[in-house]
């Protein structure tokens, strides 16, 4: 059986120097923590047996050692696929268009917003957003409408005409 006032005195007992330990096993302060965090994580999960452990500490240690070597590994994994495959392309800036779009975007309500982007970037029905949405289809028409009307008056050059689509239903 877990006993959390002994585990608490045993966290506060060996946090700082468990951490210290992630950071040098680790070789990186930012992953420590998150190393640190899931060994007391695996400690609590079996606590009732740990406890009597006759050296819990070096247990603690040990978990943090293996997560760290896991993370060396799925590193090194990652490393490998890079080399193969080169650096990615270099992404240009946006354009102008995209950068309006985005600002218009930005000034639409979030309903309005996440129906269009369902809708025109994901390719879902109106149906398909209701449900999702937990609304009624017409809602959801109205979402579309609304933004279409809307980023139309943002856009500069652009009619509401040209945002409107036939395959609202």
């Amino acid at each position: 059986m877990r006993d959390a006032n002994t585990f608490d005195d045993f966290y506060r007992s060996t946090s700082g120097r468990a951490l210290r330990y992630g950071r040098a096993v680790a070789g990186d302060a930012g992953e420590a923590p998150d190393l640190v965090q899931e060994a007391y994580a695996r400690a609590w999960r079996q606590w009732g047996k740990l406890a009597a452990h006759p050296a819990p500490e070096a247990w603690l240690r040990l978990v943090i050692n293996r997560l760290a070597t896991d993370r060396w590994r799925r590193l090194r994994g990652w490393r490998l696929a890079a080399s193969r495959t080169g650096p990615p392309d270099d992404v240009g800036p946006p354009g102008e268009d995209t950068v309006l779009l985005v600002g218009a975007l930005r000034q639409l309500p979030a309903r309005h917003r996440q129906a269009l982007a369902l809708h025109y970037l994901l390719d879902l029905s109106v149906d398909e957003i209701a449900r999702e949405a937990g609304v009624p289809a017409g809602t959801v028409k109205s979402w579309l409408s609304r933004g279409r009307t809307r980023l139309a008056e943002l856009l500069p050059g652009v009619a509401a005409e040209e945002l409107e689509v036939n395959d609202v239903a």
